[in-house]
């Protein structure tokens, strides 16, 4: 039961950190003055907490064939 709760609270973590970045990238492109690889390093982070959320989500959910 207490992997659950860590799963879930790492799950919220990555999910908050997802949107937090999603939020700056957002502001970083309406500015108009953005650096290009300040740009992709965030992207590539965004792409990694995606990969990791998938990961915790999978987890938690158990594989049903059905």
């Amino acid at each position: 039961m207490d992997d659950i709760k860590t799963l879930t609270l790492k799950l919220e973590d990555l999910r908050t950190e997802h949107r937090d970045l999603d939020d700056v990238i957002e502001h970083l492109t309406g500015d108009g003055s953005t650096d290009q690889l300040q740009m992709q390093r965030l992207k590539k982070r965004k792409l990694l907490l995606k990969d990791q959320i998938i990961f915790f989500r999978n987890e938690l959910l158990p594989d049903i064939i059905a």
